[in-house]
Order: structure tokens, then C-alpha cells, then sequence
């Protein structure tokens, strides 16, 4: 779940690059027959991929050990979950408190360290410290007790999957509250307001804007006060969504990006409530297609946040994470009607590591495939996080605006439009199919190479 090493290993590979990089649905009601980003430099490739065939276990209990190491090197900003997962210290999320909760929480010793509206959602999101005398663990209970009707979670940390190589992709300025500032990246087509472009977001690191991918782009970044921190994964995402240099081409080329770092450098990134902040921003400003590559366990109050953006009209997508096909679900990928996406490789094979289940909606080219390289170049990449981003791009040419119905007719057209690869119907490995094969450029054609392994 994270991947400061990824992207290490990343921006080894890419600066000398020469080098390389490498490296979740239930649908709406359709009744069609559900590290830090999953990645970069995946130790999965060719040679590893017996490993992981002998040992499904074994891609799970990678992420695991990579959970285990940020909290022993984080131990005061981060700690264990009663299942492993990595969540902020002495830190929970409630939703909708109403006043009387907050002065019965407030008596019982706990304080707010901030709260964020949710406007477009009808929502408000609370951050609150456990009182010294409680462990995180009892603070939630004894949250759940004082008023259960109330929605209350820990912060959970998000990040990528077992092939990131690495460990959590670092959070954004300011821990758990940095409500970021907005700036605008524009390439010269004229007014941010009067352009009537494609849009879609990307919830995931830092954007090198400056890329040549880039370089006709309009892009919208959020997070870390205003402050650029570009990152591997974030960049290598944002281009298979919208770049556009040469031979290269994302899903969504000349689409206007909103994108939204969670994490800026911060060894606490990707918690629940900068995720929330996020989508909501991404919701006022009307974004219908929201990318999110990242994964981790089931959390109510991200659960509340998704469904709400959903029934708004929203699509979003996520990768389903490398976790290995016997391990279990991963979210938001695994959230009823997010488009959970799968990868495939240049023969049309689904990834050793890649997760299977209800949640896949969708298989995308994810592997032999050519992708921005941070800070610039191109890579080899591999894994499910780089192929939700191509049917990102695929359904925001659909949809326009969020719109329940649109959102719906939109995954149907694409559903239309995949080749059934397990039978006809809808399977665990495949979903309903293979889309955006059209989209996979060739490394060799980019001149990428993998990064080098540890």
C-alpha cells in the first residue's frame, strides 16, 4: 500500500532513462449479464512470474510486510488496525455529526481536529482525536457505543498493491487536515472557464506537468496548498489518461485533467478523509469520471463517500490491485458499482498478480506497455493500477457531466464494445470483457525500459 520505493526505483530508472518504470465495481444497476498506487517497477515481471504462480498468498503478504514497515518507520503518525492496515494514530472519521453528538463526544473527551463540508455530497467530515486514556482501537468502540447511529471509521491509509516494490506513497502537506489549494496548468487553448473539453479526475500522487506528454495539456491540480510535488505513479497514471507527444496517445487525449494529490511527499499519505476531501472537490467542479489507483480495506466512512458520489452520476473507477486472484477484495475497487478494472498483458493474458471476483467490471491493457516516466522519458509499466486509467478515459468520453442514467448508458455503450475473453457473460477474471486494447503503446516504440530491481 504505498510506494515511496516504487518511486525510488522509478525515479532511478527514469533519470537515467533511459530507465524505465513498471510497476476496482460492482456496475451500476445495469442488468448487464463489482503501496502508495498499485506499481510502478513491478518485481513481477517475466522472471517472478512462477513465483507468483506457485504462491498466491504470497503477492498478499507482500503488501502486508510493506504495511508493517511504514508503521515501524512511522510509528508516531501511523499504527496498526485489529486487521493489519495501516491507519493514523489516535485519529477517526464520523460523518454528520449533528450538535448534541458532538457535545456528548466533546464530554467524553475527544476533540475535533477539523472539519471539511462536503458540500456537493450533503456531507460534513469529521477528524477526531482519541482522548489519551483510550487506545485508537477502544476510541472507536467506545465512538460506536456513545452514538450508534452515527457513522464513525478509522483513518485508513491507501496506497498501491503487493507489485509496488515499495511502501506507502507519502500523503499531502499537513497530515490528515491540508485542505489543498488549487492551481491551473495550462497549455495554450484559452480560457480554464470557457473550455468546453472532455474532463476527468485522477485521485493519486503528484503530476509532473511539465512532462512533453503534457505539453498541450490543461490540468487542474489540487493538493499540498497549492505546492507541486510530482511523483512516479501519478504521472505515469495521468499520462495514460489524457498525454498526447508523438506515437504516444492516453484514452482521453486533450481532455482537461483534474488532478488531485493525496499524498505530497508525506510518509502518512492516502488517508480516508484527504480521498474524501478530494472527491468532493472533484464533484464541485462537476468532474463525472474520477480515476482512483489506489487500494486498501473496507472503510465506512469511504464507503458513505463513494455511494454518495455514485447516485450523484459520478463514475468511479479503480483498480482492483495486485493482491494475487486468491486474495480477498480490495476498495474502493470492491465498492458496490465502482468500475473495478483488471490487467492484461500484450497476449491478451490476465496479470498473475492481478485480483479476481465480483469486483471486476473490466480488463485493460496493463503490461508490455509504454507510460510517462517521472521526471521524463517513458517506462515499461505493469499492474492494475495502469489499466483503470485507460477506461477512465474511455467512459469520460461518455459522460460529460455526472448524470445517473448517463452514467449508466455510458458503462453499458463501453460494456457493448469489450471482447469477451472468458466465455460470454460476465466472469471474475474479466469482467465483461477487454476494452482499450487500442490504447496499449509499445514500450519499444517510446524507447522505455523497466526500472531496474532493488
Amino acid at each position: 500500500m504505498g510506494h515511496r520505493t516504487a518511486a525510488r526505483l522509478l525515479a532511478l530508472g527514469c533519470a537515467a532513462l533511459t530507465g524505465g518504470v513498471t510497476g476496482q465495481i460492482n456496475l451500476p444497476p445495469l442488468r448487464l449479464p463489482a503501496l502508495p498506487p498499485a506499481g510502478l517497477a513491478s518485481p513481477l515481471g517475466a522472471a517472478a512470474a512462477g513465483a507468483a504462480n506457485s504462491d498466491s498468498n504470497a503477492l498478499t503478504s507482500l503488501r502486508r510486510t510493506t504495511v508493517q514497515n511504514l508503521i515501524r518507520r512511522n510509528p508516531q503518525l501511523i499504527e496498526a488496525d485489529p486487521n493489519g492496515e495501516a491507519m493514523l494514530r489516535g485519529q477517526l472519521l464520523a460523518l454528520d455529526l449533528n450538535a448534541a453528538a458532538l457535545e456528548r463526544i466533546a464530554a467524553a473527551g475527544f476533540s475535533v481536529l477539523s472539519q471539511q463540508r462536503l458540500a456537493g455530497i450533503d456531507s460534513s467530515l469529521y477528524v477526531l482525536q482519541a482522548p489519551p486514556r483510550l487506545s485508537t482501537r477502544r476510541a472507536l468502540r467506545e465512538l460506536r457505543a456513545l452514538e450508534p447511529d452515527a457513522v464513525f471509521d478509522y483513518d485508513h491509509i491507501y496506497g498501491g498493491s503487493a507489485t509496488a516494490t515499495g511502501t506507502y506513497a507519502p500523503m499531502a502537506e499537513g497530515g490528515s487536515t491540508p485542505l489543498a489549494a488549487t492551481q491551473s496548468v495550462e497549455a495554450p487553448h484559452g480560457d480554464a472557464e470557457q473550455d468546453n473539453r472532455t474532463r476527468v479526475g485522477l485521485i493519486d500522487g503528484g503530476v509532473q506537468s511539465t512532462h512533453a506528454v503534457f505539453h498541450e495539456a490543461s490540468i487542474v491540480l489540487w493538493g499540498c496548498d497549492g505546492r507541486p510535488v510530482p511523483s512516479a505513479h501519478g504521472t505515469a497514471i495521468a499520462s495514460l489518461l489524457i498525454g498526447d507527444a508523438g506515437p504516444f496517445r492516453g484514452a482521453a487525449p486533450g481532455a482537461r485533467l483534474y488532478a488531485a494529490d493525496v499524498y505530497c511527499g508525506r510518509p502518512d499519505g492516502g488517508a480516508v478523509d484527504l480521498i474524501a476531501a478530494a472527491l468532493a472537490w472533484l464533484d464541485a467542479d462537476q468532474v463525472a469520471v474520477i480515476n482512483i489507483s489506489l487500494v486498501g480495506p473496507d472503510n465506512t466512512v469511504l464507503r458513505q463517500v463513494v455511494n454518495r458520489m455514485i447516485a450523484r452520476g459520478h463514475i468511479i473507477v479503480a483498480a482492483v490491485g495486485n493482491d494475487g486472484p486468491a486474495a480477498p477484495p480490495l476498495y474502493p475497487a470492491a465498492y458496490p458499482d465502482v468500475v473495478g478494472v483488471t490487467a492484461v498483458d500484450a497476449h491478451r493474458r490476465v496479470l498473475l498478480e492481478a485480483e479476481r471476483g465480483a469486483q471486476v467490471a473490466f480488463a485493460a491493457p496493463g503490461a508490455d506497455m509504454a507510460a510517462a516516466c517521472y521526471p521524463e522519458g517513458y517506462s515499461n509499466v505493469r499492474g492494475t493500477s495502469f489499466a483503470a486509467p485507460l477506461v477512465a478515459g474511455l467512459l469520460a468520453l461518455r459522460l460529460p457531466e455526472p448524470e445517473r442514467n448517463a452514467a449508466r448508458a455510458a458503462i453499458a455503450s463501453l460494456a457493448h464494445e469489450a471482447i469477451h475473453l472468458g466465455g460470454t457473460g460476465r466472469d471474475s477474471t474479466f469482467g465483461l470483457g477487454l476494452v482499450a486494447e487500442q490504447q496499449r503503446v509499445p514500450p519499444d516504440i517510446m524507447q522505455a525500459r523497466p526500472a531496474p530491481l532493488p
